[in-house]
């Protein structure tokens, strides 16, 4: 094999610099209504401290087992599924929010763009100078202003991004302080990311410090320790009701998540609490074990006969089995008890579709074009509406329901046909006529944004 030359090198580096700045591809949502909802009054009183209007921020949580949370762009926190997991408690998670919400007031997500961007060009015109001494003869000098200027590059936004996350944590602190809600959770948790770190093998040494993203640690406690012990808030009890909540909520998402015999491992049979039968009945479900997965669904409404989430799993658990039939009742209880939440409303009417019955088409097209009038965001919900529209043969709505649904899926091209394609056909000035100038306004656009990056 040939070694590579020197201006060869440089220019693959130059071409891997400008690759490495374009966005990643976004990581997959996960939606549920019970855990939406605990963590919407989760931060709830942090965001009336933040001084933030309420219904401007959202929360989303994202599959992935890292021990993560972050914002970007506007006024959404995104959590991964792993912060869920490593939490004990919804203290914990809290404290996690609290701080996101200080990135947001603090404007982060702005200036950590134009810090990208500033370290960037450093290290981009860094690797142009170094193809210009190369083409001089200069292939060791050249690599020098490389390396310099990657370093240089480096050091600029490690040092930028680790004041924000120690601003933050005080903000954090403040909103925390403010809402009446107690920073142990917030030290606790820090508190095991640090034992992590020790784990992995991190030092702790000061000269470490400087070549991380975030401040260290043990760093982090001491600074919030001092402030949050001589909070009033610091000895407020815990929300007994929010914990239970969170611990049922995190069960659900361990038997969801992971490969079934983990969960039967982690809770045993034995085991009759209620978070317990709520993770083994979705890993009996995604066994395919239906009886079993039934039984623990009637065990845990034997407990709490009008629980919604108990009866949507139920209703899950029989659709999914192919019983669309059985599945009505619960899930139009559970539909009823949560006034009409969009994802169970939208379940419901997948399994009105799914029996197959045009006598239940027109009850299935109610609850679901409820379900999207309160979450646009919610493709599932278009498809089958969408199949209810060409079942009559509404064919101008189908086409809108499918440009809904394609539009969110990032399929601009054919998003933006069939948006015009409706608007061809639907009454003039109608509401879903403006709908259908809306998405293809938003297909076009996002065409022409991908168009202008290459």
């Amino acid at each position: 094999m040939r070694r590579p030359q020197p201006l060869a090198v440089l220019l693959a580096l130059l071409a891997s610099a400008i690759v490495a700045v374009q966005p990643v591809a976004a990581q997959s949502i996960l939606r549920d209504a019970e855990t939406e909802e605990l963590l919407k009054d989760m931060v709830a009183p942090l965001v009336e401290a933040s001084e933030l209007e309420p219904g401007n921020v959202e929360l989303v949580l994202i599959n992935d087992g890292s021990i993560n949370a972050f914002v970007a762009g506007g006024q959404a926190i995104y959590v991964h599924s792993g912060l869920i997991n490593e939490a004990e408690t919804a203290n914990e998670v809290q404290g996690v929010l609290a701080h996101e919400l200080g990135h947001i007031t603090a404007g982060h997500v702005v200036r950590f763009d134009e810090r990208t961007k500033r370290a960037t060009n450093i290290s981009i015109l860094s690797l142009l100078l170094g193809v210009g001494a190369a083409l001089a003869g200069a292939g060791e000098g050249a690599m020098g202003i490389i390396a310099a200027g990657q370093q240089a590059a480096m050091g600029s936004f490690l040092s930028f991004n680790r004041d924000q996350e120690a601003s933050t944590d005080l903000a954090g602190a403040r909103y925390l302080s403010g809402a009446g809600i107690t920073g142990k959770g917030m030290i606790k948790f820090f508190e095991r990311l640090r034992g992590n770190e020790i784990r992995a093998g991190y030092s702790q040494a000061d000269e470490a410090a400087y070549a991380r993203t975030h401040p260290l640690s043990g760093d982090r406690i001491q600074v919030l320790r001092g402030l949050l012990e001589k909070d009033p808030a610091w000895d407020a009890p815990p929300d007994l009701a929010l914990q239970e909540r969170f611990v049922r909520a995190k069960a659900k998402l361990f038997g969801y998540l992971a490969e079934p015999q983990r969960t039967l491992n982690a809770y045993p049979p034995r085991d009759t609490s209620i978070p317990a039968r709520y993770a083994r009945a979705y890993a009996y479900h995604k066994e395919a074990r239906v009886d079993m997965a039934l039984a623990e669904a009637d065990a845990l409404l034997a407990v709490e006969p009008d629980n919604p989430w108990f009866l949507e799993l139920k209703g899950q658990v029989l659709l999914e089995s192919g019983r669309p039939m059985d599945a009505l009742a619960p899930l139009r209880r559970a539909t009823e008890l949560t006034r009409s939440h969009p994802l169970i409303a939208g379940m419901l009417g997948h399994a009105l579709i799914a029996t197959e019955n045009k006598a239940n088409f027109p009850e299935a097209e109610q609850v679901l074009r409820a379900s999207v009038q309160k979450d646009r965001y919610n493709p599932f919900a278009w498809y089958q509406l969408g199949v209810v529209y060409e079942a009559r043969g509404d064919i101008p709505r189908a086409r809108l329901a499918s440009a809904e649904q394609q539009v969110m899926n990032r399929l601009y091209p054919q998003a933006l046909m069939n948006a015009q394609a409706a608007e061809a056909s639907l009454p003039y000035g109608s509401p879903d006529w403006i709908r259908a100038q809306d998405v293809a306004l938003e297909a076009r656009a996002e065409l022409e944004r991908l168009r202008d990056r290459r």
